[in-house]
């Protein structure tokens, strides 16, 4: 018990031992199991924990608080099957327990989430004619009845219940139930008698929102749809914002398209209908979100600007095409005629980062934000303009105009801004600082283990008050956590600094620098001595601070948690890994360049001596042919096919060229010359737009550095950039003639310093610097 409460005061070391001593006097003892799961369990060591658990339930099988705990790591870990086992025991030990009930049919349904994945393995390995797909069926057979269990165990806890149940303290978490129990039925499909249990439970339902909601769900189903429609309307009236409401009702009036394709009489009826909504909801933001009615009458509705607003959207559309000039001159006329509207500084921001002048668009950005510093929206845009400038220090100045007092990356962090820190940690990896990427990286990471982890509490918090349907809803929230698209940035980041590593791998670690190699054997052993008392002492003072915070300010009761000191800053000590992992796929240019490179480093290995290397060569001749699909053609033929298959690609085309100078290094210039033979051609498009090709301004930058650091031919690359200075005239990259580091050249005798991203620049009659963020006089000239 000493260490249960050493474990609460971070004094984890000391809880261990202790708990181990206790284990060591009584090993039987269920209660020491216990609380070391427990210990193991706040330290997020779930599998330990449950161990641990089992153990102690060896000794006190029917312990019905060793057999709670349990069941929450349970659920949190997915283990379905055991969830099942000890929600089943819990119940048959407490049956009166209304928990119980509910908790051992939520087990139920759940496992039945776990059949839509088998149903999809069974299905790929029946395509495969696996012997595995027949046991997968039959244990689909077993598990098929799931929902129908638990829908069994709802009503067999009803049947317990008196008439006149429940009391008015009550009534709220019993009506959530009959939801759920209704919502399993309608899942089953069984909606005829989802239908007749909510006309018979109506009464003792208190959430009549959600009683609506589900009600006009099931009429559609079963084809009532003028009942449906009824109670749709009814529901906007209630809430004219909700989009779920307005397809609702298309449905009942036979007007919604799955595909979002409409015929003419299909569409004159959306318009009908939409126009007699906009009249009784003029106030609704949702209801001019119109499916399939006129382009004109839609854009008429959605704009309620001045009337120079309203070409916006064709402004954007001719930047969505690359017409970056015609985008910038219509910019130019609306700002001239309304320069108040902070939308028109934004948008042509956006335009010139498109077009790749990063350092214009982060000075509009700033200049929109400026016009309103109370918008936290400019702000945020602001900020990732210049991030993407790589002005990381100028947008950590301004992100933290709306954080909190303090330490403004914590402040961020704590925030979980992740946005800020995915764009942070490319500025990074570009400046070359893999350090500082992989920090930011990483932290996104621990946002989402911080997600995974939330969830713990609410196992129990949901079965208590019965909010299953919301508890249900964030199980499966959880299951697809780290499909998010920022998770997968942060690692495809992370993968990238990794391997960048990998490939040039830094000469010097932080223990072993330039300075520390100079040092004879005696004094070197000295310096680490003192580096380790110093990360001692740093250890040490923030378990101090930890201490001094939970005695001496928090609350009676209230444990305070502070955040711990940041012993590697920089990032240097997270340089160490180089672990990664690469998904072929062959039609990929960056995947062909992976698989030329692992083959060609195949079969440049010398002849296999010992036992391992004789077997890991047996491995590879056998599972080659099937990576590479190059059926007994050379590399040089294979890379040459998938040239002739992507000839019309820009970036094909470099990815083969690089590959042949893998493979040949004697054949550069003919490498080189694949690289330069390429077309940028006139994409098809709407004539009415004028001319626009193919290439994009990020593929032509990439080639560029192909140029300079893999083929290293300054010529090459002089002449690359050169035809692209044509074809992206405002980018700073190419130096196009338009952008706007040529601007500041012309005009202002610039001197320009890069300075963490920032251009600073002086005019020639003036030594005082100038921010360019604020000042659009230095970006007059951009127009055309």
């Amino acid at each position: 018990m000493k260490g249960l409460t050493l474990n609460c005061m971070d004094r984890k070391s000391e809880a261990y031992e202790l708990v181990r001593r206790g284990l060591k006097n009584d090993l039987k003892s269920h209660v020491c199991w216990h609380v070391y799961g427990l210990l193991y369990r706040s330290d997020r060591e779930y599998r330990e924990a449950i161990k641990c658990y089992r153990n102690a339930l060896k000794i006190d099988p029917d312990n019905i608080e060793i057999l709670r705990d349990l069941s929450l790591l349970q659920a949190q870990m997915r283990d379905l099957t055991g969830f099942i086992e000890t929600r089943q025991q819990l119940l048959t030990l407490k049956p009166n327990h209304r928990m119980n009930w509910i908790g051992f049919a939520v087990s139920h349904h759940l496992s039945s989430k776990l059949n839509e994945t088998l149903i999809f393995c069974f299905h790929y390995e029946l395509n495969h004619q696996n012997i595995l797909s027949y046991l997968i069926f039959l244990f689909l057979l077993c598990m098929s009845v799931s929902v129908s269990k638990a829908i069994e165990i709802l009503e067999a806890y009803e049947g317990t219940l008196e008439d006149d149940y429940p009391p008015d303290n009550e009534r709220y978490e019993h009506g959530e139930m009959l939801l759920y129990k209704i919502s399993l039925l309608e899942e089953r499909g069984l909606l005829e008698k989802a239908l007749e249990e909510m006309e018979k439970k109506e009464a003792k339902i208190v959430d009549k929102l959600a009683y609506k909601e589900q009600m006009a769900s099931i009429l559609v189903k079963l084809g009532f749809l003028e009942e449906g429609e009824k109670i749709y309307r009814s529901l906007l009236f209630m809430n004219s914002d909700n989009y779920r409401y307005f397809i609702g009702l298309q449905k009942c009036l036979g007007l919604y398209s799955e595909n979002g394709q409409y015929t003419s009489d299909e569409i004159e009826r959306l318009d009908a209908l939409y126009k007699s909504l906009k009249e009784q909801y003029s106030w609704s933001s949702a209801v001019k979100d119109t499916k399939g009615a006129s382009f004109n009458s839609y854009v008429d509705s959605a704009f309620g600007f001045p009337a120079v607003i309203r070409p916006l959207y064709l402004v954007q559309h001719y930047d969505r095409w690359g017409q970056h000039d015609i985008a910038l001159a219509k910019m130019d006329e609306a700002i001239e005629h309304t320069p108040t509207a902070i939308d028109l500084y934004s948008v042509k921001g956006r335009i010139l980062k498109h077009a790749g002048d990063l350092a214009a668009a982060a000075s509009l950005a700033d200049e929109a934000r400026s016009m309103d510093l109370a918008d936290r929206y400019l702000n945020s845009e602001c900020v990732m303009r210049m991030l993407q400038a790589d002005q990381v220090g100028l947008a950590e100045r301004t992100a933290v105009l709306f954080t909190k007092d303090g330490d403004q990356h914590n402040n961020l962090h704590d925030m979980q801004c992740m946005w800020y820190e995915l764009a942070s940690g490319e500025s990074y990896f570009r400046q070359g600082d893999l350090g500082g990427a992989l920090k930011k990286f990483l932290a996104v990471e621990k946002h989402y283990a911080d997600m995974t982890e939330d969830q713990f509490d609410f196992h129990s918090y949901c079965l208590r008050k019965m909010t299953l349907r919301a508890y249900v809803s964030m199980l499966k929230f959880q299951d697809k956590l780290h499909s998010h698209e920022y998770f997968h940035k942060a690692a495809a980041g992370a993968i990238r600094c990794y391997m960048k590593l990998h490939d040039s791998p830094i000469k010097a670690t932080t223990e072993e620098g330039d300075e520390m190699s100079k040092l004879p054997p005696s004094q070197r052993k000295k310096l680490r001595q003192k580096q380790k008392k110093a990360e001692a002492r740093a250890k040490k003072e923030a378990e101090e601070k930890t201490e001094e915070a939970s005695s001496g300010t928090s609350k009676p009761g209230k444990r305070q948690h502070t955040r711990p000191v940041d012993l590697d800053p920089h990032g240097e000590k997270l340089l160490q890994a180089v672990k990664q992992l690469l998904k072929l796929d062959e039609n990929n240019h960056d995947c062909h360049r992976c698989l030329i490179r692992f083959l060609h480093k195949v079969s440049s290995f010398p002849a296999p001596v010992t036992d391992s290397e004789i077997l890991i060569r047996s491995v590879l001749e056998a599972e080659l042919p099937k990576i590479s699909q190059s059926h007994g053609k050379s590399l040089v033929e294979v890379n040459q096919s998938f040239l002739e298959k992507h000839k019309d690609s820009l970036m094909h085309r470099a990815a083969a060229a690089e590959m042949l100078l893998v493979l040949e290094p004697e054949k550069k210039l003919e490498a080189i010359k694949l690289i330069e033979d390429s077309t940028n051609k006139l994409a098809p498009v709407n004539g009415v737009l004028g001319p626009v090709r193919e290439w994009k301004l990020e593929d032509c930058i990439a080639v560029h550095k192909l140029l300079e650091t893999v083929f290293i031919d300054e010529d090459a690359a002089s002449r690359w950039k050169a035809r692209c200075m044509d074809y992206f005239p405002y980018s700073t990259y190419f130096g196009g003639c338009r952008s706007s580091a040529v601007a500041f050249s012309v005009n202002h005798n610039v001197q320009i310093a890069p300075e963490n991203g920032v251009l600073a620049y002086q005019e020639a009659k003036s030594e005082e610097p100038h921010s360019l963020n604020g000042k659009l006089h230095a970006f007059k000239n951009l127009t055309i």
